[in-house]
């Protein structure tokens, strides 16, 4: 087939996303993790980072990841299993474990390579795999690659979830995982439903707790928070979100962390972290142990900016969490109020599809714990002007 076929293909494709609002870019943006970004130019209020608790910029994790880069140096030049290795990994993943209460933890590259890694190294095509329709994107491709039959049930439905677990009850090789925080809705797995079905149907349990790491639970997460730790088989949450730093670990028995440093090709055939992530990582985890109020100090701001927004007849879903969706629709009406809040100081992602449902673009406002009352003030007159130019 000639090469030209690919680039005429290309070509229609690209032409499609323009037409449809779809087209994705990459902004302009500098500082991105900050509170204040700057955006072509100007110094807007980040409300679209995943820097939960403002940790990204916290003098600790500074320090800790220049400590680091003096004695490591900027690579660990390896994987782990060759001579990647450092005190600083060996360290860490001793802190989540206590902090998680469990057996043992693995850090790995990101939470994308580790839902990868989990999926892959614990389902083959013998297995079924039971996934909320809303699951992230790296749970979903983590199936593909494993080769597992996929039985998705619909959104937080645990009647149908119930059902589907019945319907596979014979299969011997079962697992089933979940977000536990849904990244574009901002709401929560029924998690104690989940686990209840799963220890009923003999199904291995895997929560993904990406966004709720750092914020539930004293930072240990949304199954700590609801006192079900101890019945989740395995645990996976990121360090590059709530606790400001980058990377990823898969928490739990000794046994099942054991066999996936033995079978997680992400881990095995990656060149690990640099030093000075691991270090700013093992800075985060101890400074939010000490400091276990953080993150319910900011659901309790994103309980306040919810019922703003509801009182201005905004639909925020039903979010619970540091996530909020400002659904609209429309794809071209939710860049318009993305441009909208641009023009009044305030930056927010805008979403649409493929990431969200066909008919669901949304605002995605991220909130973060070192917000000030007047930041929140700029944001509630940035939304209220936006209103009138949408």
């Amino acid at each position: 087939m000639p090469a030209n076929y690919y680039y005429d293909f290309i070509s229609r494709e690209l032409s499609e996303l323009r037409e449809r609002s779809l087209l994705r870019q990459i902004p302009s943006v500098d500082n991105g993790a900050d509170k204040f970004l700057t955006f072509e130019g100007r110094t807007l209020l980040n409300l679209a980072s995943n820097n939960y608790l403002g940790l990204a910029g916290h003098p600790a994790l500074k320090q800790a990841a220049i400590e680091a880069v003096e004695k490591y140096g900027t690579s660990s030049g390896a994987s782990r299993l060759i001579c990647g290795n450092y005190a600083l990994f060996d360290d860490l993943e001793a802190e989540i474990a206590d902090f998680k209460e469990v057996d043992d933890a693995l850090v790995v590259g990101s939470g994308f390579a580790a839902n990868l890694l989990i999926v892959s190294a614990l389902a083959d095509r013998h297995t079924v795999v039971f996934s909320d329709k809303f699951n992230h994107a790296s749970i979903v491709d983590g199936i593909r690659l494993s080769g597992a039959r996929q039985v998705r049930y619909r959104h937080n439905d645990m009647d149908h979830l119930a059902s589907l677990l019945e319907k596979h009850a014979g299969v011997e090789r079962k697992m089933l995982i979940t977000d536990t925080v849904f990244s574009m809705d901002g709401d929560l797995a029924e998690l104690a439903t989940i686990v209840d079905l799963c220890q009923h149907h003999k199904v291995l349990s895997v929560v993904d707790e990406a966004h709720a790491a750092g914020i539930f639970g004293k930072g240990r997460g949304l199954a700590a928070e609801l006192g079900l730790a101890d019945r989740v088989d395995v645990h996976m949450g990121t360090l590059g979100k709530g606790f400001g730093s980058y990377g990823a670990y898969i928490a739990g028995k000794s046994d099942l962390i054991e066999y996936l440093r033995n079978k997680g090709r992400p881990f095995i055939y990656s060149t690990a972290l640099p030093p000075a992530t691991v270090g700013a990582s093992l800075a985060a985890v101890r400074l939010v142990r000490k400091n276990p109020a953080m993150g319910k100090n900011l659901l309790a701001m994103a309980h306040d900016v919810r019922e703003f927004l509801r009182s201005l007849g905004l639909d925020v879903g039903s979010s619970e969490t540091a996530i909020i969706p400002v659904l609209l629709g429309r794809n071209d009406t939710a860049l318009a109020a993305r441009d909208a809040l641009v023009k009044q100081g305030v930056y927010v992602g805008a979403v649409r599809p493929p990431t969200v449902p066909e008919g669901t673009a949304r605002l995605r406002i991220s909130l973060r714990a070192d917000l000030t009352e007047n930041d929140i003030g700029l944001f509630r007159k940035a939304v209220s002007d936006m209103m009138e130019m949408i």
